[in-house]
């Protein structure tokens, strides 16, 4: 698993070299910033350690800490940068505005976010819980992204716009997941204090709010704005507050 994590990052990193080489090539002023972003590593797990760093570090001795602790993790879990892989593919097939690899990689701040949470459920993993509630923290306060470093989320997820996102403790959010911004995810507050399941190929809209024990199904999708406190089956559209269906698959004949 570690070798294919390892090939798999490689060849991105090629295709992302390459795309800043012939940025720098364009533009020489924005050149100087790929430069020391891309150009200057030797590989994706070091050059996304240092944007973490950058993004959540402030002071030049902030950065530091903030990339170590990540090349740490992409050392121990090289499953961590096979995900992140994932996730930037991700964009490219659900973003219509972008045809490119390096934009998300550099100014797309829920990617960084979502790679930062990445090393923070390392941390919180590798009891190192200070830490990873460290990175939760400057990831709130820099990004405006909230991830609980106890959540669980799979690959391929895609935060968008990527402000005012709220994930609590203990959820779990599966693969190939659209979250918008200023959604809300987690506990209601009542006994049992589970938190909400979110399927693969969920859709989250604007907004939204997601609340308590329940599972929101594979393929799922929840309007903007909606509030869901209870289950929505599979392919299911949840709209409104409270959330209605809407959509739903016509069940299979016997």
């Amino acid at each position: 698993m570690a070798e294919a994590a390892i090939m798999a990052s490689d060849g991105l990193w090629q295709a992302i070299r390459d795309e800043a080489q012939r940025a720098a090539d364009a533009d020489p002023v924005f050149g100087k910033a790929v430069a020391g972003a891309i150009l200057a590593h030797d590989g994706f797990a070091a050059a996304l350690a240092d944007l973490i760093g950058r993004r959540l570090g402030g002071s030049a001795v902030g950065q530091e800490r903030f990339a170590a602790f990540s090349r740490d993790a992409f050392r121990s879990q090289p499953d961590l940068i096979e995900a992140a892989g994932s996730d930037l593919r991700s964009i490219g097939l659900r973003d219509p505005a972008i045809t490119a690899l390096l934009p998300p990689l550099l100014h797309y701040k829920g990617y960084v976010a979502l790679q930062a949470w990445r090393v923070s459920n390392w941390l919180w993993h590798s009891d190192h819980r200070d830490a990873a509630l460290l990175f939760q923290n400057e990831s709130s306060n820099a990004l405006q992204v909230s991830i609980h470093p106890a959540a669980h989320i799979g690959s391929s997820v895609y935060l968008d716009h990527a402000t005012g996102i709220v994930i609590g403790a203990n959820v779990v959010i599966g693969d190939e997941v659209t979250i918008l911004q200023n959604v809300s995810i987690g506990r209601n507050g009542e006994l049992p204090t589970r938190s909400p399941r979110i399927g693969r190929g969920v859709y989250i809209g604007a907004g939204a709010t997601i609340l308590g024990d329940i599972t929101v199904s594979d393929f799922a999708k929840i309007g903007a704005g909606t509030v869901v406190t209870s289950d929505v089956p599979g392919g299911c559209t949840a709209v409104g507050n409270p959330a209605r269906l809407t959509n739903c698959p016509e069940p299979a004949s016997a």
